[in-house]
């Protein structure tokens, strides 16, 4: 059902669904009793209307906690026996997390068989599986949605209420739908849950290691797989080649501005909001062996939309401020106009502030004004 919604069949399988359901579960007269196993709970779809007094058991449930995944417990015993317990840390850090109901440290079946087989920590549940719908999801979600992203990556917590009634037709526009979804699939794991005046609320990271890099490199594969320029995008930009970066970024612009749009075209500046901050996690992604990336944060008198600040052991690389504006002709005559109001607002905003503070002198910190109109982009410093 989540492919049928990615993939737009979406009214087909509903109604294809209602009817098996009805004939297998409902008026079949050979069937005693039967469990269902899936990942989300489709709600307010009529599916289960035919359905009486079904048992859900979800993530967050206690029933059956301990038996949705191998258990520390079992991971420890299966590690001596295949020799492997000098790993044990490593295995934790790649395949441990998941928690369903008030148990922790549960681990993913599928990895730990795969790694006991072939004794290398690798990707092994995230290659089985599609993850089309949480890269539609990400991918032409809000500036908010890939923001969130960035933290995740990054090791953050996401604070945010949970439905585990998923609503498809919500996950367009209910960030709460979203974030329910990717924690019932296994993306996120939850850290706290409080209950206060009878909402819920939950603490969110994502679940372990090769989660990560699975997002990873899925917004890698954004830039990459449809547009070549890309890489040579991001090795202009390293080295400050203002023509190549405006060469490059047009034609990177011009293969993947439509995959980050909903298609609904909200207002005339969605595609350049959601292209610019996919793109900060294209620079997050690729870069993060040099710099640290961040977006979003204050500075100054202000929030600058992304600052790359060179790891502690680079003191080759410049620290880099990139300010995001779309044109607005009501304000702007052209579009080098609105680099230079990018690049003001930079200066006015004093967004060097904080590098300044940790002794990057003014010299090392370079300052990029993007402005875009349409799929038209140009770059100044």
């Amino acid at each position: 059902m989540q492919e049928a919604y990615v993939y737009g069949y979406w009214e087909e399988i509903v109604s294809f669904m209602r009817n098996l359901f009805n004939s297998t579960f409902k008026t079949n007269p050979y069937l005693d009793r039967a469990i269902m196993t899936g990942i989300t709970r489709i709600s307010k779809e009529s599916i289960f209307s035919d359905l009486n007094n079904l048992e859900v058991v979800t993530t967050t449930s206690n029933k059956y906690a301990d038996v949705f995944g191998f258990t520390q417990e079992e991971v420890s015993k299966s590690l001596v026996e295949f020799e492997l317990s000098d790993m044990e840390d490593c295995v934790r850090n790649w395949y441990d997390g998941f928690t369903f109901g008030n148990k922790t440290d549960i681990y993913n079946p599928w990895s730990i068989i795969n790694f006991l087989e072939k004794k290398k920590l690798s990707t092994y549940w995230a290659n089985t599986r599609s993850n089309s719908l949480a890269e539609k999801l990400i991918r032409e979600g809000s500036k908010d949605i890939k923001v969130t992203m960035e933290d995740l990556i990054n090791g953050g917590t996401l604070h945010t209420r949970i439905d585990e009634q998923i609503v498809f037709n919500q996950l367009d526009h209910n960030e709460y739908a979203i974030w329910s979804l990717l924690l019932a699939s296994g993306y996120l794991k939850v850290e706290t849950y409080t209950l206060e005046e009878g909402i819920e609320e939950y603490d969110l990271k994502l679940t372990n290691k090769e989660v990560r890099l699975m997002f990873q490199n899925m917004i890698e594969g954004w830039f990459k797989q449809y547009s070549p320029a890309y890489n040579d995008f991001i090795k202009a930009f390293l080295e400050d080649d203002l023509d190549a970066m405006n060469y490059y970024i047009n034609k990177v612009a011009l293969a993947t501005f439509s995959n980050f749009d909903t298609g609904k075209k909200p207002s005339e500046y969605a595609e350049p909001e959601r292209f610019y901050h996919g793109f900060v996690l294209g620079l997050m992604v690729d870069l993060s062996d040099r710099y640290t990336v961040t977006s979003n944060r204050k500075s100054g008198f202000g929030r600058y939309d992304v600052m790359l600040e060179p790891l502690k052991d680079n003191d080759k690389d410049d620290a880099i401020i990139i300010e995001f504006k779309v044109y607005r002709p009501q304000k702007e005559k052209r579009l080098e106009d609105t680099v230079k109001a990018a690049l003001l607002q930079i200066e006015e905003k004093q967004y060097a502030a904080s590098l300044e503070a940790k002794g990057i002198p003014s010299g090392r910190i370079r300052t990029y004004g993007f402005a875009f109109e349409g799929k038209n982009v140009l770059i100044g410093s």
